[in-house]
């Protein structure tokens, strides 16, 4: 099992950059593909980017192409979204998770996902 832990979250202008991290526990964490996934008021929860194991696949939500970035530090258990350019329809409770795989690919989909962290605002104001 895995505890995972987001921080980072915070408020920011329209335009700004942001980076939430996701650190796990347990020794296991490069045998864990992991996913970003956020939430606002009123919605479903949505894919925003994954990656594998080792860090070399990645994939992003159409909304967040070129402007997110998920990266993994596989030494310190961790994951990391760099949110850059940001705007107010990025509001949201922002979730990282983990789904334990013998495989290399990356999950988009909510209910691959085997742990959940607790999640994080992430708040952009106009």
């Amino acid at each position: 099992q895995v505890q995972l832990v987001e921080s980072g979250g915070g408020l920011v202008q329209a335009g700004g950059s942001l980076s939430v991290s996701c650190a796990a526990s347990g020794r296991t964490f490069s045998t864990y593909a992991m996913g970003w996934f956020r939430q606002a008021p009123g919605k479903e929860r949505e894919f925003v980017a994954a990656i594998g194991r080792s860090g070399s696949n990645t994939y992003y939500a159409d909304s967040v192409k070129g402007r997110f970035t998920i990266s993994r530090d596989n030494a310190k258990n961790t994951v990391y979204l760099q949110m850059n350019s940001l705007k107010p329809e990025d509001t949201a409770v922002y979730y990282c998770a983990a789904k334990s795989t013998a495989y290399s690919a990356y999950y988009v989909k909510v209910n691959s996902y085997d742990y959940w962290g607790q999640g994080t605002q992430v708040t952009v104001s106009s």
